[in-house]
């Protein structure tokens, strides 16, 4: 499920509680979580809805000015089904911005990461790619993804995959376009790089 920018800031800020989509089935599903920028989302409930059982309240506290506001959005979608309101709330943190933010570390914890980029490159079926993919982050912050794949001759959605499995290690982070190196991804391209020295 995407959330606008607008929203996550909300829901991080408490002012924001549900959500409204159109779908011919439930995307989510109570007690399910989503990871974002803002942090990990928890889906508290999904509940059919018709336009009469949505209140001015909901609108407010979906974002909206008034409600109709929110059955003009809702109206819009090109989408076929019916309303859902999805009430939500932020869970915590997302552990992987924790990491990310560490760049403290010691020489056992930068040699453990090397190792465990190694390993991600040993098993590769195309060869090395994790520092490849690291550098060209490193020298394009922001680009969006399609342009780096582009520039490693690569397609986008595995270039991506790829991006992903970096970041589960905290060395990336995701932009509202493209990616940047995390402190921890710096402080790991630096000592990659005085091994070579």
């Amino acid at each position: 499920m995407l959330f606008r920018r607008e929203v996550l800031e909300g829901i991080a800020g408490g002012r924001i509680d549900r959500v409204f989509r159109v779908w011919a089935e439930p995307r989510v599903r109570a007690g399910s979580t989503q990871r974002t920028w803002a942090g990990i989302i928890v889906i508290d409930s999904v509940t059919a809805v018709t336009p009469e059982e949505i209140t001015e309240e909901d609108a407010l506290r979906s974002g909206f000015d008034d409600r109709a506001a929110l059955l003009t959005a809702l109206s819009k979608s090109t989408k076929e089904g019916g309303y859902h309101r999805v009430m939500l709330h932020l869970g915590g943190p997302d552990p992987r911005s924790e990491l990310a933010g560490n760049a403290d570390l010691t020489d056992q914890e930068l040699a453990d990461l090397k190792a465990s980029l190694d390993a991600i490159d040993t098993r590769s079926r195309r060869g090395p790619w994790t520092r490849e993919v690291l550098r060209v982050i490193e020298e394009h912050p922001g680009l969006r993804a399609l342009d780096l794949a582009e520039h490693l001759d690569r397609d986008k959605l595995p270039f991506k995959a790829d991006v992903r499995r970096l970041k589960a290690l905290g060395l990336t982070e995701s932009l509202e376009t493209g990616y940047r190196l995390s402190p921890r991804g710096k402080a790991v391209m630096a000592y990659l790089r005085s091994l070579t020295e």
